[in-house]
């Protein structure tokens, strides 16, 4: 893979978590549960918490992927690796859109809690524009400075966020009153799980974690595990505090409000409860902007990465290492944004974030079922593909619920994004994707030209941070056998011989008769899919490995008559103390429960070498010779 600058990794678990929490608790919760309830009445509380049940479906798919291929871009980076650079491009544009459109919204939406703090300023509307264009323009220059400075604020205002609403809670608590849950479901029981996707858009705001995924420490791990903690928090959180709201406030008060906390407040805790809640709603709106102006502006770079966009968008800032031109360019838009009537564009960006989640099931199948060798997620979506199923048809029935009037407009930004890559990105990527590994399984092998398996070799080997020692390198270099019939093992020696008698200067046969020797001294098969022979032999500074694969098994004696992977050593006398380490990589390699199949699935003698490359061992400095 070409090498590139890589992006900080200074993100930690708390960092991601306080990402992933601050952009999900904000008009979701101090809006929307208001305009909600009038739908579908005191049962709210049940549909956030169902649309969190939802919403799981699409981390699980998020997590595995993000383990796989923690890189900058999030879901158009796995759209594009499975779908095709096509409808790569779409999606993150579109993504990236969505995203600034809805950091616009939540700056716009300070409007509605800065009049409850400072009623002077209802006056004067007009300046509110210009508070959030100046907040925007604060959190492009803090994203400059890199994710762990903007990553950081994102934490003090999260925990401010949270403390705030677990001291309403408490205080709400004391405050409700049973009568205002009934009728517990006065539009009936089905209207529970339409507002359950009327609000899910409240949850969309966890897709962006996987957008700075290259940033975190430890990715493959962090990032899943922030997904989940997370989103099990937030949907406590919304399920409680709507739960405790409608209590206080019954139907009368609640329904069709646009500050109903901050009313639940002046209810359980005075006027200090009212400051305490709308300041928590400007943090929370703040840190939906900071998520969206950090996250956002690792889509034009990704793209840009893949030559879809023009490369000046992935520049690095020299001291910062941030993608500092995508940046600019998130800002500027985010700032036009603020001078928009963003109540249908912002339906539009809510749709584009759960066709993300729906994109992302789709490319969890197609991962797997293509049967890529170096796809290997640490973090792998129970009960598959049942969760991407059901995913998947409930996200369409979501999106075709929506206005015919943004069904439109996401049409024609569909169509712009389709022509940007038709007569730009068409012409200069290069781009593989793993849809035409699942047609070259049913058409044509010669579509697979190996350039994916090759990236995702290179975004392991940058995942798992492995350094290349004596043995990456002798296995790079070294023989590969690929047998495709049942053989004795004695047939075995007399093919492997003659690659051995080629890289030394003992003859074949002597060469195979010392490892029919050896063999008989003592088997040195290792478990009932492994054997490791070895020889000594002339010579000084020699080692060496050959490779053999039998798909239909080595037949080495009675009890071991189906042997796949044989790892030949052979080396010289001087190089005995690096034959131990080389058998105890392979040792390490090949204790993986997965490394058969990885094997007997590897597509070429690549795909065999890759097995042992990307293998879990510890390794050691390349000065060991």
């Amino acid at each position: 893979m070409k090498h590139e600058k890589r992006l900080k990794k200074e993100l930690t678990f708390l960092d991601v978590f306080c990402l992933a929490t601050g952009a999900m608790i904000s008009s979701g919760l101090f809006i929307l549960p208001g305009i909600a309830h009038a739908k579908v009445g005191p049962a709210l509380f049940i549909a956030y918490f169902f649309a969190g049940l939802l919403a799981l479906t699409g981390v699980f798919s998020q997590a595995e992927l993000v383990s796989a291929m923690p890189k900058s871009g999030g879901a158009y980076f796995f759209v594009t690796r499975s779908l095709g650079p096509a409808v790569g491009t779409i999606q993150g544009l579109l993504t990236w859109f969505s995203l600034l459109l809805k950091a616009a919204f939540a700056l716009v939406g300070i409007a509605a809690f800065v009049q409850l703090i400072l009623p002077q300023l209802a006056a004067s509307m007009s300046v509110i524009p210009w508070v959030g264009m100046l907040l925007g323009l604060f959190f492009t220059f803090l994203n400059l400075k890199g994710a762990k400075k903007a990553g950081r604020a994102q934490v003090y205002l999260v925990f401010f966020l949270i403390g705030a609403l677990l001291i309403y809670i408490f205080n709400g608590v004391k405050f409700i009153e049973v009568e205002n849950f009934t009728p517990f479901t006065p539009y009936g029981f089905e209207s529970i799980f339409v507002i359950a996707g009327f609000i899910f858009v409240s949850y969309g705001g966890l897709l962006k974690v996987a957008s700075v995924a290259e940033e975190v420490k430890q990715a493959e791990k962090v990032v899943p595990q922030a997904m989940i903690a997370s989103l099990i928090v937030v949907t406590l959180f919304y399920s409680l505090v709507v739960f405790v709201t409608t209590g206080i406030l019954g139907s009368e008060q609640l329904d069709g409000s646009l500050t109903p906390l901050s009313i639940g407040a002046q209810v359980s805790m005075g006027k200090w409860g009212v400051i305490l809640l709308s300041l928590a709603a400007i943090a929370s709106f703040i840190t939906t902007a900071n998520a969206g102006i950090m996250a956002a502006s690792r889509y034009p770079l990704a793209l840009s990465r893949d030559k879809l966009l023009p490369k000046f968008l992935s520049r690095l800032h020299p001291k910062y290492q941030t993608p500092v031109v995508s940046i600019l360019l998130s800002g500027v838009v985010l700032v036009l944004c603020l001078f928009l009537k963003l109540d249908m564009l912002v339906e539009l960006a809510s749709s584009v974030l759960i066709l993300t989640f729906l994109f992302s099931h789709l490319s969890v199948i197609i991962m797997r079922e293509s049967k890529i060798q170096n796809y290997q997620p640490t973090f792998r979506s129970p009960m598959y593909p049942w969760v991407q199923i059901i995913g998947t048809v409930l996200f369409l029935f979501i999106l075709f619920e929506m206005s015919t009037q943004v069904f439109f407009i996401k049409i024609v930004l569909i169509a712009v994004a389709f022509i940007i890559y038709w007569f730009y990105g068409r012409l200069r990527t290069k781009q593989k994707s793993a849809v035409l590994h699942i047609i070259a399984r049913l058409t044509a092998k010669e579509l697979v030209t190996g350039g994916l398996e090759e990236e995702l070799k290179g975004i392991i080997q940058e995942r798992d941070e492995i350094i290349k020692d004596r043995f990456d390198h002798m296995i790079e270099d070294c023989d590969v056998i690929d047998i495709d019939k049942k053989i004795t093992v004695d047939q075995l020696f007399e093919t492997v011989s003659d690659k051995i008698a080629q890289k030394s200067s003992c003859p074949k046969e002597v060469v195979e008769l010392a490892l029919l020797k050896r063999e008989r001294e003592g088997a040195t098969v290792i478990n009932h899919d492994v054997a490791i022979p070895h020889v000594i032999v002339d010579g000084t500074k020699l080692f060496g490995i050959v490779l053999v694969r039998c798909r239909e098994g080595i037949v080495f004696d009675e009890e071991y008559q189906e042997i796949n992977a044989v790892f030949i050593l052979y080396g010289s006398k001087d190089e005995r103390a690096y034959h131990l380490r080389a058998l105890s990589a392979i040792a390490q390699i090949v204790s993986n429960a997965l490394f058969s199949q990885i094997w007997l699935r590897a597509k070429n003698d690549q795909g065999l070498r890759d097995a042992i490359l990307l293998g879990k061992r510890k390794r050691v400095s390349l000065k060991d010779k």
